[in-house]
């Protein structure tokens, strides 16, 4: 079959010859027509995420849409190494696959099944919003951001907060559902005064964090520490995603006199039932609420001319006839 083969870490995959993937017997064959490109198949591409492995080649992609033996459309994850998603076909462990509702295109479902669900579950599951609170994206100005700024909205949130560096694609949150935005370009102090002003204000429950690294600490010393605001029972800090670095400096002060609570969202935080139950759910959402996703659509046979080209708001989607 062909396939999207990364050969080397780092190194933009080819469209190329790959073996068909060999289907067990609780396996399912699934012929795909759309998958996506996010940050995580760019960083297990790259070699740098903590679920790639060391073995190459193999083929990216972690998720995608197809069609079964039987002709049902299904989402589908999870495919066994060095199998991905960008192939013509992949085999599908048991529990991997759910049904795509009628109304929706394979592009839509492959463009915001992983952004929409790394906040569906945490909003859901890991830190769900309480009557009353509000929700901060920290790192809004990207594809899963904006996503997320929607879902906290639909999800029922008093008011949604916004953090970004990017002064025009902070303006536009509004449209999405924003009530209040905090430019990271700006000094750290001003970030720190600006959310403990929006903390005591709209009370702050739970974040969404997926940017982490130096932006993450601004933040975590202004929710937290003997100055942050004290009108809050808790606050659930839940880290998505590490765009802005690895680590954080966490001084002990910021947790023991504070009511924050701090925990992660990915592989290995949340079952692979809660995944699928949360997947479902956040289809059926998309399907009734139409949450407004940018995708950016090119034929799969050409992924290594276009995967510089990923990243931003909009979602770079990869499709076969």
């Amino acid at each position: 079959m062909k396939a999207a083969v990364v050969r080397a870490f780092g190194s933009p995959p080819s469209w190329s010859d790959f073996p068909e993937p060999p289907v067990r017997p609780d396996e399912r064959l699934v012929s795909v027509s759309a998958a996506a490109v996010n940050p995580l198949v760019l960083s297990r591409a790259s070699g740098s995420h903590y679920s790639a492995g060391s073995q190459l080649p193999f083929v990216a992609g972690v998720d995608g849409v197809g069609r079964t033996a039987d002709g049902g459309r299904v989402y589908f994850r999870g495919a066994r190494p060095p199998y991905g998603a960008m192939a013509e076909s992949v085999a599908v462990p048991p529990g991997r696959a759910v049904p795509v509702p009628d109304g929706l295109s394979d592009v839509t479902v492959a463009a915001a099944a992983i952004p929409g669900v790394s906040a569906w579950i945490p909003l859901t599951r890991l830190a769900p919003v309480r009557p009353g609170e509000s929700v901060l994206i920290h790192g809004a100005t990207g594809g899963a951001g904006r996503l997320a700024i929607q879902i906290a909205r639909h999800l029922g949130a008093k008011s949604v907060l916004a953090t970004g560096r990017d002064p025009s694609k902070l303006a536009a949150l509004g449209s999405l559902g924003a009530t209040a935005v905090v430019s990271l370009a700006e000094p750290s102090e001003s970030v720190r005064s600006r959310v403990r002003e929006l903390a005591r204000d709209a009370q702050i429950g739970v974040v969404i964090d997926y940017l982490w690294g130096p932006p993450a600490e601004v933040l975590l010393g202004a929710l937290g520490g003997p100055e942050a605001p004290r009108g809050n029972s808790s606050v659930r800090y839940v880290s998505v995603g590490s765009m802005a670095g690895p680590t954080v400096p966490l001084p002990s002060a910021t947790l023991r006199s504070s009511g924050l609570e701090i925990r992660g969202s990915g592989i290995g935080a949340s079952t692979d039932d809660e995944i699928v139950e949360g997947t479902r759910e956040f289809l059926a959402a998309l399907r009734s609420t139409r949450f407004r996703v940018d995708v950016e659509v090119q034929p799969m046979p050409s992924v290594e001319n276009h995967w510089g080209r990923t990243g931003g708001e909009r979602r770079l989607v990869f499709t076969l006839p």
